[in-house]
């Protein structure tokens, strides 16, 4: 069986500054371009089953800068709706609520959005793996799955047979690759937060 590789996306304006960034499209920064563009070595030679991105364009850049244009748009890849913290940081959260916790407490509602609480990024997450696993079943190549940082992290937590609180023990970085694999046919998480760097 093949494995399965995460990819979130280079850095936009907001992730540099730790905003938190959902439904706001924003594009790469030059730097995020450069962090996408360098991913393509590390994902080029490998044969893929599946390749999936958010509909975003801060993934969908990364995907065709990364060499990955037969990437198709899933809406459940989608970051995790940050409700009426959009565009907030987490200091900026704490002023008002002091011991706030995403993975814990969820987010509150905005005018537009309602927001997401961590069981529902993980129905969205499972739906994912679903069809990861149906295609991985075919064991005709590995499935890239292009996406954001929190989502990933939601992801990985199932995927390893974890609630998606979860999560928030996995940091994943801007403009990186990330490989879950099995062994002894449990899941395992194979490498994580690769750069091309990192691989000498």
């Amino acid at each position: 069986m093949g494995d399965l590789l995460l990819v979130r996306h280079g850095e936009t304006e907001w992730s540099a500054s730790g905003r938190h960034t959902s439904f706001t499209d924003l594009p790469l920064t030059e730097r995020g371009e450069g962090q996408a563009a360098s991913l393509a070595p590390l994902l080029s030679g490998r044969t893929y089953s599946l390749v999936l991105t958010s509909p975003l364009t801060r993934a969908t850049h990364t995907a065709e800068l990364a060499g990955l244009a037969e990437a198709v748009i899933d809406h459940d890849l989608h970051e995790w709706d940050y409700g009426g913290y959009e565009g907030m940081t987490t200091a900026a959260i704490r002023f008002d609520r002091p011991d706030w916790e995403l993975w814990r407490d969820g987010v509150a509602p905005g005018p537009d959005h309602e927001g997401e609480s961590p069981a529902e990024v993980g129905v969205r997450a499972d739906r994912v793996l679903t069809r990861a696993d149906t295609a991985l079943a075919r064991r005709d190549g590995d499935v890239v799955l292009i996406a954001h940082a929190h989502f990933l992290r939601v992801l990985t937590a199932r995927r390893l047979g974890l609630p998606p609180a979860g999560g928030r023990l996995f940091r994943l970085d801007t403009g990186t690759v990330s490989r879950l694999s099995t062994e002894h046919g449990r899941p395992v998480i194979a490498e994580w937060n690769t750069r091309p760097s990192d691989r000498g």
